[in-house]
């Protein structure tokens, strides 16, 4: 089960220039096509002096959707080359778009590959990565007496509490990486002497630092 991915740690750009070329990767943390697309068509319309812009997008924890375009480059110029490094780097939920401003040499297929793949490589070093991992939710039902010192040792132990509600008991919402699950059941049995259970609430994907 797939409970960890890469993607960019913010948006972001870098520029480089070949041959009097220019070359401005576009880095923007997205999670749905319509998303992703509507930056290429944001940038389109920003940069309207430029003459290509071309765009890889990688979709899902499981980066189980791609796509990629060379907007009038020589087929295979640009989209692909620049998808092979986001797939070469293991990131997903984020659009790269590498806008062109032609220097007037021509640079050939292999220097067209070259240049929109080290585009996206500075980009993607300029914004840096950051882990996301999928965390399970819980709920547990205390008496307020003792709620408090209960979240207190979880927060201690590194347990994300997510809001504690307060009715005729309290009810704490937390939640964990899934390698920690049952540790976190040991700890409930221990804070509550065995009278607390910890119960799923579901589960939801979180950065992590």
């Amino acid at each position: 089960m797939l409970t960890r991915y890469l993607t960019i740690a913010r948006d972001g750009e870098a520029e480089i220039e070949v041959l009097r070329s220019r070359f401005r990767c576009t880095l923007v943390r997205v999670e749905e096509e319509p998303a992703a697309r509507a930056v290429v068509d944001r940038l389109r319309k920003g940069h309207w002096d430029a003459r290509h812009h071309c765009s890889a997008f990688v979709l899902g924890p499981d980066a189980s959707l791609a796509r990629s375009s060379d907007d009038g480059e020589p087929s295979g110029t640009a989209g692909a080359p620049m998808l092979e490094v986001l797939r070469g780097r293991a990131v997903s939920d984020l659009v790269a778009v590498v806008t062109r401003w032609f220097g007037g040499i021509l640079l050939g297929s292999g220097g067209l590959v070259r240049a929109y793949g080290d585009a996206v490589r500075a980009g993607l070093d300029e914004v840096g990565l950051l882990p996301r991992a999928l965390v399970q939710e819980f709920s547990l039902d205390l008496d307020h007496a003792i709620a408090g010192r209960i979240e207190s040792e979880l927060r201690s132990r590194g347990v994300a509490v997510l809001g504690v509600e307060y009715a005729a008991r309290a009810t704490m919402r937390f939640g964990v990486p899934h390698e920690d699950v049952e540790r976190l059941h040991a700890w409930v049995a221990e804070l509550t002497g065995g009278t607390g259970a910890a119960l799923p609430a579901g589960e939801h994907w979180v950065d992590r630092a």
